[in-house]
C-alpha cells in the first residue's frame, strides 16, 4: 500500500503487514519450519548459547534422533535464521528503490521498509542482529559482507541528497547509521496488539528520518 508523508507530500509505498504464520507440519518441508520456528523463539528469548538441541525438540515433542532428520545442527539453524533475514532486507530495499523517485522518496522508502520489517519480524530481527557473533565461519563474514551493502544503501543516498544540498547532515556515515538503529530498535518494543500497525510506523519513521535529515519539504 501507500501511504502519503507529512513532511514531502509523496506517497510511500509500504508493503502490507505480514503476521507470522502458524505452521501445521504436514511433510518434511513443514516439519523443518516448524523447527526454524521452535529455534527462533528460544533464540530470542534465552539466547542462542542459552538453548539446547533438546530444547528445540522438546518444545516440538520430538526426540534427538527425529530431529537430526531435518536439521544438522544448532550452527544451521542459525545460519539460516540470519540469512533469511538479510536477504529479506535487501530484496525490500531494492525493491524500494526500483520504484524510482527522486533522493527524498527513495531514503523515504527503503526507511520505510526497513521499519516495517523490524515491526513485522520481530524476533528474526532481534535474533538476526544479537547472534551475529555466534555464526561461525564462513557465514559470519558473509552476514557481514550482506550488512555492508544493505548499510551502504543508506549511506548512498544520504550522500546524493546532500551533494543536491536537500539534506544537511555533517557525516553521511553516521547519518545513515541513526537511521538504521532506529528501525532496528523497532524490534525490540514494538508490539503488533497495539494501536500502531506496521504500516504506520513505517510511514512516521520515515517522515523522522528525513526531518532528522533536515530536509526541505517537497514541491
Amino acid at each position: 500500500m501507500a501511504v502519503r508523508n507529512r513532511l514531502t507530500g509523496e506517497r510511500t509505498h509500504v508493503p502490507s503487514a505480514v503476521g507470522r504464520r502458524s505452521r501445521v507440519a504436514s511433510g518434511p518441508h513443514d516439519r523443518h519450519h516448524e523447527i526454524i520456528d521452535a529455534a527462533l523463539e528460544l533464540f530470542a528469548t534465552i539466547g542462542y548459547s542459552g538453548t539446547t538441541m533438546a530444547q528445540i525438540g522438546d518444545r516440538l515433542g520430538m526426540r534427538g534422533p527425529s530431529l537430526y532428520k531435518h536439521i544438522a545442527s544448532k550452527q544451521e539453524l542459525l545460519v539460516e535464521i540470519v540469512t533469511g533475514m538479510m536477504d529479506e532486507l535487501l530484496r525490500r530495499q531494492r525493491a524500494a528503490l526500483a520504484e524510482g523517485g527522486d533522493v527524498r522518496q527513495r531514503l523515504s522508502s527503503i526507511v520505510a521498509v526497513h521499519v516495517q520489517y523490524h515491526a513485522e519480524h520481530r524476533y528474526e530481527a532481534f535474533v538476526g542482529h544479537r547472534e551475529i557473533d555466534s555464526l561461525e565461519e564462513p557465514h559470519r563474514s558473509h552476514i557481514l559482507d550482506l550488512r555492508r551493502e544493505y548499510e551502504s544503501r543508506f549511506r548512498e543516498l544520504v550522500q546524493e541528497g546532500r551533494g543536491l544540498d536537500l539534506f544537511r547532515t555533517s557525516s553521511d556515515r553516521w547519518s545513515s547509521y541513526a537511521i538504521l538503529d532506529m528501525g532496528i530498535g523497532v524490534s525490540a518494543w514494538y508490539n503488533p496488539s497495539g494501536s500502531v500497525t506496521p504500516d504506520e510506523l513505517a510511514a512516521t519513521y520515515a517522515e523522522l528520518a528525513l526531518r532528522m535529515l533536515g530536509a526541505e519539504r517537497g514541491d
